[in-house]
């Protein structure tokens, strides 16, 4: 397992900048003809002598080029130095945090939490229509009324059909009887291979779904599937809080993960996290990229060394002790809420080891909620829920006054 402990950040900066000095030096042109990339426009982003100072703006103004996946095969060797970094960050991840074995798994850092889910959709449909001989119509996407909107998006995109299954209105489980009722259509229809997406914190909710409730299913009736979590949300937060969890790389059943850095980590926008399990991502190399070296095996292509840097940066500043102290005061923050929401019997859904708590509109007047920018769970009309995500600008003075709204409405 990886040993993630806590960096200096002295020591971080220089890390940081002796990786930036292996790769490409686009300031002598001379040595690097070849690429479609350089260093960010000098005429906007000039060369200020802080930068040494600075080793994320260094790495910006760098501007590496990350394309392809470096966890397997070749890779573009003129950004080697920060690639490197990349491989450590997903190492703490997958590792420590999803207890995945040493060079068992693949990933990298994507453009966010819709990539990663998509590029899991789309290594198990190619696996099905290459390997099982599959038609589209008999591949189908399973997952619950409360999954991100990405997973539409996927279905729509890889022509895939999509079977959302109904949830309990409380408890936000996944309904079983109306599952086992929806999958026995299914194979009435044709559907012969299944992509499972199981949450590990919902946008709206934050509910954990049980992913056995999918899986034993599927087994029982011999049905070939691959299982997905989608950890976007919770994935740097759920693990560390409930010590007993199994949706990890210990779960033999479990093939991908997708975990968003630029939510609880509060990495720069645009720094989703896939991971897979070794000999899965082969599945959608894309072998017309014939100029990239190593191939791609990514969706999106091309993208930024620099938010690779800012993650590894964020992991470092806090090791695993640091960040498990972080994610439990939000915890205990979410703890009070929840206890003056019982005392106020306003009706609200909340994971225990979850940061969201999502109330009943009943109990939140329109002014309430644009006051306090509360996130509805449908814009428009029909919304039945409001959802407060605890982060660290969520001080309980504010919550005070939230609560003492929440007090009127519900007198």
């Amino acid at each position: 397992m990886k040993d993630w402990k806590k960096s200096r950040p002295e020591k971080a900066q220089r890390h940081i900048l002796k990786a930036l000095a292996e790769n490409v030096n686009f300031n002598d042109g001379s040595y690097a003809l070849g690429y479609p990339v350089s260093r960010l426009d000098t005429k906007v982003f000039h060369d200020a002598p802080f930068l040494k100072d600075a080793p994320l703006l260094s790495a910006y103004v760098a501007n590496p080029n990350h394309i392809g996946c470096h966890t397997v095969g070749k890779s573009e060797h003129a950004f080697s130095g920060t690639q490197r970094i990349e491989r450590d960050a997903l190492s703490i991840v997958a590792e420590t945090i999803f207890k995945a074995e040493e060079n068992s798994y693949d990933g990298y850092i994507a453009a966010g939490g819709t990539e990663a889910n998509i590029q899991a959709l789309w290594i198990y449909r190619n696996i099905f229509l290459k390997k099982h001989a599959a038609r589209l119509d008999e591949i189908a996407i399973i997952t619950s009324e409360d999954t991100h909107y990405s997973i539409a998006k996927g279905s729509n995109l890889l022509m895939v059909d999509f079977i959302k299954v109904p949830v309990d209105f409380h408890t936000r489980a996944i309904d079983t009887p109306a599952y086992i009722n929806l999958l026995e259509q299914a194979i009435r229809n044709g559907k012969k291979y299944f992509i499972v997406v199981a949450n590990m914190g919902t946008t709206m909710f934050g509910s954990v779904d049980d992913p056995l409730v999918y899986t034993e299913a599927l087994k029982q009736r011999n049905l070939p599937f691959f299982l997905h979590i989608d950890a976007a949300y919770g994935g740097f937060i759920y693990p560390f809080l409930n010590e007993d969890s199994t949706l990890n790389f210990t779960n033999p059943d479990i093939s991908s993960m997708t975990v968003d850095a630029h939510k609880m980590l509060q990495a720069p926008y645009g720094t989703g996290i896939f991971l897979c399990r070794n000999g899965l991502i082969e599945n959608v190399l894309t072998e017309d990229a014939s100029y990239v070296e190593g191939l791609d095996l990514t969706l999106c292509g091309s993208r930024s060394g620099a938010n690779v840097i800012a993650v590894w940066m964020i992991l470092k500043a806090y090791g695993y002790n640091g960040w498990f102290e972080k994610v439990k005061v939000l915890q205990m923050r979410t703890d009070w809420l929840c206890k003056q929401l019982n005392e106020l019997s306003v009706g609200y859904f909340r994971e225990p080891f979850m940061n969201i708590v999502t109330l009943n509109a009943e109990f939140v007047s329109p002014e309430l909620a644009s006051r306090f920018q509360l996130v509805p769970e449908k814009h428009g009309g029909g919304n039945q829920w409001y959802k407060i995500v605890v982060m660290d600008h969520v001080e309980v003075e504010v919550l005070e006054e939230l609560l003492a709204g929440i007090g009127t409405v519900s007198a």
